[in-house]
């Protein structure tokens, strides 16, 4: 196999683990410039200097001092931790120097100037890119992910010469838009507002900068790439991404394999591989003392991490959730989101205090002890672009249960009769809307679950994926 050509690649993200992290694109952003790096590719990542970041960050230099909008800006340089990956922070205090989440105020509503923090970060990138900065590197790609970075292309593309472009969608119902003030009040070129480009019904939408103005669009799975040309999972863009489809592909996300690992992973009780399947059930132990459920090894114990929103399936949860009781279950949740689900959730915990354990919020350690010490895996996503935790729950010997859709649809095997007999089945995969869906699979789950030689086959076949 030949070596790869190595470009320069200047990879632009909001958020990027262990940086900084709110779902999907931090993972990916802190896990595919390595991967990039490791296939020879000259790559730089770019993000904004929250105050997270910057206490993360560890040493860090100041390789750039510059003008944006008459303010002055630092470039500052470092590593990504646990890499050999350069980063840059695009350092101005008075739009990122906030502790917390990086898009919302403590009062859990996005921060109002977010358009000009985003706007401001993309101008920053463009100077990168253009290399205005006196920087020695300039990008051949410059490789742009989700709403915040949807001005990067646009701006790009009233310059002469530029890099080329790449605009990953990684969730398209996040799609940056603001009313049409806005516009005015960030003073972009008029050149950009019409319906070919930043105007969408009349607002500003950011995400429509990468749609129309990328050389390339990807997103991170092959069937969420057809779905959103689709008006059910379009948004509103569909016909826009119809009429690029020949620059559109779907690419499915890959997993840190050395992050998420049961054979070495720190947070675990006791770590794990294929030949030593048996210590998995020290984690299920340990994860049902730790969350206050009733110690027992035989009942199928459902895990689950996530946003308690809508397009995590959490409603159709709640529907079935009264047969899913009726079954021999337990489940350990952890997550935040709506206020409604956190409430009921949290309710049901104390109802069936010892079955159900629900954790408000996020840690990340727990939700390693979580893939580790569950039988299985709850995804039941109305939509799902890629999904991650299917893939650590099968690299984890949990299989999945997951609806069929985008990327759970791509990456696991459902464990229906011909496929168990083969040795090919991951997860459980069903189709259907309602709590009754949900529930029968549930139940498929706890039969073959007895079948101790049949489960474990799922198991290794899971942690047999690449």
């Amino acid at each position: 196999m030949s070596e790869p050509t190595s470009n320069r690649v200047l990879f632009a993200a909001s958020e990027a683990f262990p940086l900084i992290k709110t779902g999907g694109l931090g993972d990916v952003a802190g896990s595919l410039p390595r991967a990039l790096q490791g296939l020879k590719q000259d790559v730089r990542l770019i993000l904004p200097a929250y105050t997270d970041v910057l206490a993360r960050a560890g040493r860090l230099k100041t390789v750039a001092e510059f003008s944006i909008r008459h303010h002055s800006v630092r470039l500052l340089a470092g590593t990504l931790p646990g890499s050999r990956v350069p980063v840059w922070l695009v350092d101005y205090p008075e739009l990122y120097d906030r502790p917390g989440h990086p898009y919302l105020g403590p009062d859990g509503k996005p921060w109002p100037d977010n358009a000009l923090r985003y706007t401001f970060f993309a101008e920053a990138v463009v100077q990168v890119a253009n290399k205005q900065l006196g920087l020695d590197w300039q990008p051949d790609v410059v490789h742009c992910n989700d709403w915040q970075t949807g001005l990067i292309p646009a701006l790009l593309s009233l310059q002469a010469q530029r890099p080329a472009t790449v605009f990953t969608i990684h969730n398209l119902a996040y799609q940056g838009t603001f009313p049409y003030q806005t516009y005015l009040d960030l003073g972009l070129s008029p050149d950009l507002w019409h319906l070919n480009a930043l105007e969408y019904h009349g607002q500003l939408s950011f995400i429509k900068g990468g749609l129309v103005f990328a050389d390339r669009i990807n997103t991170v799975s092959p069937s969420y790439a057809r779905e959103i040309q689709t008006p059910e999972f379009g948004y509103g863009l569909d016909g826009l991404l119809r009429h690029r489809k020949a620059a559109l592909s779907g690419i499915l996300n890959g997993i840190d394999l050395k992050e998420w690992n049961p054979g070495t992973d720190p947070f675990l009780a006791e770590t794990y591989n294929r030949r030593s399947l048996s210590n998995k059930a020290v984690n299920k132990s340990a994860l049902q003392q730790n969350l206050g459920l009733q110690p027992d090894a035989d009942t199928l114990l459902i895990g689950f991490v996530g946003r308690l929103v809508e397009q995590k399936g959490v409603d159709i949860l709640l529907d079935g959730m009264k047969q899913i009781l009726s079954l021999p279950i337990q489940l350990a949740m952890l997550g935040s989101g709506e206020a409604q689900f956190e409430t009921a959730m949290s309710e049901i915990a104390v109802q069936h205090a010892g079955r159900v354990a629900v954790k408000i919020g996020y840690s990340e350690s727990l939700a390693h002890q979580i893939e580790a010490g569950s039988d299985v895996f709850l995804m039941p996503s109305r939509f799902e672009p890629c999904g991650l935790n299917q893939m650590y729950s099968m690299r984890y010997g949990t299989p999945p249960i997951v609806r069929q859709v985008g990327g759970l649809a791509d990456t696991v095997i459902d464990a229906n009769d011909a496929n168990v007999k083969a040795k090919t089945a991951t997860g459980f995969v069903f189709s259907g809307e309602l709590g009754t869906d949900l529930y029968k699979t549930i139940a498929r789950a706890c039969d073959l679950y007895v079948d101790k030689s049949k489960w474990k086959s799922v198991q290794l076949a899971g942690m047999g994926h690449d």
